[in-house]
């Protein structure tokens, strides 16, 4: 490699990659040591790298290299979700341009063409999380529909039948008219629309006048079967036991009474049309009403609405109010705002409709996946979704798991010609099955036939954790044994109930235990005004654009600077441009210390230098694994971030680099090249291809084919000095400081000063001449016992520094100078003595925390002392 250019993440990214695959290091195998699994969400098949996916994949990749490099055998399962509704969609809308109808081929051919359309454009995601560096065991990729997890869903599914917790029947559903299918309620996506709210005159039967009715859907009234009232309506008790007319097609329907009717909302008289509304299907169960359904699965009228048959539901709305108005029946009209479901896959409105559907028991499954979280075996990253999960799972309802749709795993139950039917996995069985319960002995194996429908996609995904490791079919296979259960498991909240939870639940049923150990549950990415992040809003860039402009180091750490647990993190492509210029900085460090000369003659001057960065690292090291512990990768990175550009680069590169054009001594070029060789592993997850590439610079000396920074071991922790880390932070304000005097009184910083200081501290400052001379452009300095007179002075924790000048101090900016800081510090002190007087504080609080307060307030006020002393001095 070359150092000696500017830093082009793009020059080296793809060779490292290559790198890395052809040496095998993504790849693990069962050995003995500790596993550590992650399974990727699978992302869908018809996906392309989105900003969602870039935190998801990034952090997973972080914990990934962590482990990989603290000695743990890391796994990371990667796949592709068949994603039923997308993809079924997607190949629809290829056959149409081709001039197909999906209505006018064979199951077999339609689904060769989807597997095509798979094969050509499935593993797109997949490669563009290669570009960002994710470090997956590429030779376990996955499918959903691949032969032995296809049969895992099979299994399950008939597992499930014979214990009585799948069943079918007709229910009210939420019905995508676009694609044709039923969705689950976590499908449906809630947004608030403007509507219109129709007042429509019912027509009483025997003449006697009319009531009204309000109401967003007015193309449904020829579903109408009744109108309600609440029995203690004093308005319409002349109503009771009355019939009223459908206006438009004028047919009888009664009115009812039920305390279920809102008196206060619109005019207290709701329609009743239980094929096309939830609450209305079980209002008229209750009352025994018939069911009118006037709608074909792709949202047309059909025959039965008696008018406009054949016309879309909304272009129907439109001209429904126009025929009531010309009619006589409609009364008035208002804008109104109300909440609509749309569904997730398509964007179409969602239909309520009653619709034969296979069902999934799900109460007896929850309460052991409810009692995992909260007991603490599985863990959710941040604990503030417990309860919400909680919630879920004690108010679960069944699962509706049929979707008519071709793409997918089809139901394994098969029908007799009399109606009947039978679940089993094969044909074969079937048959046997359905000889057991028929008398017809003429029935033919043929005369079976499948059921036409595919289970939710979801219903795959949930045994995601076992089926990657073939443990439906193989429970006891040795990969199974290692790896699960698998450690974390990085997702939205968003999939919380309809993924994660349901991943416990299938874990529990197949295999007695949990599937992973932690959820680390991240936020929506959004934009800097906070709003999500989308295509339609146009307000997302291109991840792989991204990675183009600032390397995917760059934008690993640019994500990650703003993606606290749980919490939503507003994205800007600058914080892209810092992780580029962190990178940028890392590498010009580099150059300067592989740029030095090295004379071994030389003795170390830089001891307490060299020192003090060891601690420095060493408790860096420990916050860094603290806040990974706690999964704060954030901070973790912060944690990094600060002591590799602060601590490393802005102050122990200036204390201990040569002069200009002179050599280093052997011992502090050794330590710095090993401090920085220990720098790249704790950079590395965060940053691989800019760490994989400094490593095998020559400067470490000559590496074997695998010594390669993504194997390294991360180091060890060291002791820390913290008397040494203290007194070196008194030393860094002394140098900052002396530089703030430089700029104020304007004095080049190739002028050398004198400075004098009073110790109050006990810091014996003779172990640091060598740094603040350095680094302040310091010639002599002396301890002295009184204050000197004409230097301007400043305070470093409680010691006082003089730096006598060469022009006379003025005293007047001097006095405003020192009283600007006693106000600060008297302030300071007020709010330091509010928490120490406050006994709930003190009694609450750890003993460590309480001394810390302590420890400032005595600071606080040696400090003003001596800003006292130096204030009479100059009024003096």
């Amino acid at each position: 490699m070359s150092t000696s250019g500017k830093y082009q993440p793009q020059d080296f990214e793809d060779k490292w990659y290559s790198y890395w695959l052809q040496h095998k290091f993504f790849k693990s195998v069962p050995d003995e040591r500790e596993p550590y699994t992650i399974v990727i969400p699978p992302p869908n098949v018809t996906g392309v790298l989105h900003m969602g996916h870039m935190l998801n994949n990034t952090i997973q990749d972080v914990l990934i290299r962590r482990a990989r490099m603290s000695g743990k055998n890391a796994c990371w399962v990667p796949g592709t979700d068949h994603a039923s509704i997308a993809t079924e969609a997607k190949v629809v809308n290829m056959l149409k341009e081709q001039g197909i109808s999906k209505k006018d081929i064979s199951r077999e051919e339609f689904l060769k063409y989807a597997y095509d359309w798979k094969e050509k454009y499935g593993g797109i995601i997949l490669e563009q999380l290669k570009k960002l560096g994710a470090s997956c065991d590429w030779d376990r990729t996955a499918f959903t529909m691949d032969p032995h997890m296809s049969e895992a869903v099979i299994d399950t599914f008939i597992r499930l039948y014979k214990k009585g917790w799948i069943y079918r029947g007709i229910r009210m559903v939420n019905w995508d008219p676009q694609g044709k299918t039923a969705v689950s309620d976590e499908e449906v996506i809630r947004k608030e629309v403007n509507q219109e709210l129709y007042y429509i005159n019912y027509k009483i039967a025997d003449g006697s006048g009319h009531l009204t009715v309000a109401t967003t859907r007015p193309e449904t009234i020829m579903a109408d079967t009744a109108i309600c009232v609440n029995p203690n309506d004093e308005r319409y008790f002349h109503l009771h036991g009355k019939k009223v007319l459908v206006p438009l097609i004028n047919r009888e329907i009664p009115v009812i009474l039920d305390e279920y009717v809102d008196m206060t909302f619109g005019t207290g008289c709701l329609k009743v049309t239980p094929a096309h509304d939830l609450n209305d299907y079980e209002l008229g169960q209750k009352h025994k009403l018939p069911v009118i359904d006037i709608l074909n699965d792709d949202g047309t009228l059909n025959e039965k609405a008696e008018i406009l048959i054949g016309e879309d539901r909304f272009a129907a709305r439109k001209k429904v109010a126009v025929m009531l108005e010309e009619a006589g029946s409609l009364e008035k009209t208002e804008d109104y705002k109300s909440q609509i479901g749309f569904s997730e896959r398509t964007n179409a409105a969602i239909e309520p409709k009653l619709s034969m559907q296979w069902f999934c028991k799900m109460g007896e499954m929850a309460k052991p996946a409810l009692d995992y979280v909260l007991n603490g075996d599985v863990k959710l990253i941040p604990d503030k979704f417990i309860n919400t999960y909680r919630h879920w799972m004690e108010n679960v309802k069944d699962w509706n798991i049929s979707r008519q749709l071709w793409w997918g795993q089809q139901i394994p139950a098969w029908y007799l010609p009399n109606g009947e039917y039978v679940v089993a996995k094969t044909r074969e069985e079937a048959f046997e099955e359905a000889q057991k319960i028929t008398q017809d002995s003429a029935l033919t194996i043929d005369q079976l036939l499948q059921e036409e429908d595919v289970v939710d996609t979801w219903f795959s995904s949930w045994l995601w954790p076992i089926s990657v490791f073939d443990g439906i079919a193989n429970p006891d296979n040795p990969e199974i044994q290692y790896y699960y259960p698998t450690n974390d498991l990085v997702t939205g909240p968003d999939i919380l109930f309809f993924w994660v939870a349901r991943m416990i639940m299938a874990g529990h049923e197949w295999r007695g235990e949990i599937p992973f150990k932690n959820v680390y549950l991240t936020g929506i990415v959004r934009d800097k005004l906070g709003r999500k992040m989308s295509k339609q809003l146009g307000n997302s860039p291109d991840p792989v654009d991204l990675i183009e402009r600032y390397g995917a180091d760059g934008v690993r750490v640019g994500i990650l600077l703003s993606a606290p647990a749980g919490n939503d993190l507003m994205f800007d492509e600058a914080y892209c441009e810092q992780g580029r210029n962190f990178g940028n900085k890392i590498w010009n460090a580099f150059r300067l210390v592989k740029g030095w000369e090295v004379d071994d003659s030389l003795p170390c001057e830089n001891k307490v230098a060299i020192d003090w960065f060891e601690s420095r690292f060493n408790q860096a090291l420990t916050e860094i694994a603290d806040n990974f512990a706690q999964y704060r990768l954030s901070d973790a990175l912060m944690a990094t971030y600060k002591l590799v550009w602060d601590d490393f680069c802005a102050w122990y590169l200036e204390m201990i680099k040569p002069v200009y054009q002179h050599p280093a001594d052997r011992e502090t070029f050794t330590r710095t090249v090993k401090f920085f060789e220990d720098i790249l592993k704790i950079l590395h997850p965060f940053m691989p291809f800019l760490t994989e590439e400094l490593w095998h610079d020559e400067l470490f000396g000559e590496r074997a084919e695998n010594d390669c920074c993504i194997v390294a071991q991360m180091p060890s922790f060291g002791e820390v000095n913290t008397q040494l880390l203290n007194e070196v932070e008194v030393v860094k304000q002394v140098v900052t400081q002396i530089r703030n005097i430089r700029n104020q009184k304007q004095i080049s910083p190739k002028e050398a000063l004198v400075l004098s200081v009073k110790v109050n501290s006990g810091i014996s400052y003779n172990d640091y001449k060598n740094v603040i001379g350095k680094l302040a452009n310091v010639s002599e300095f002396t301890v002295v016992n009184e204050a000197v007179d004409g230097a301007a002075s400043f305070l470093a924790h409680t010691d006082e520094f003089f730096v006598p000048l060469s022009q006379n101090i003025d005293a007047a900016a001097e006095i405003e100078r020192l009283q600007k800081e006693q106000e600060y510090l008297l302030g300071f002190l007020k709010s330091v003595n509010a928490k120490l007087s406050n006994e709930r504080f003190v009694q609450n609080a750890k003993p460590e925390i309480v001394q810390n307060e302590q420890n400032k307030k005595a600071d606080a006020e040696a400090k003003l002392s001596i800003i006292e002393k130096q204030l009479k001095d100059l009024a003096g």
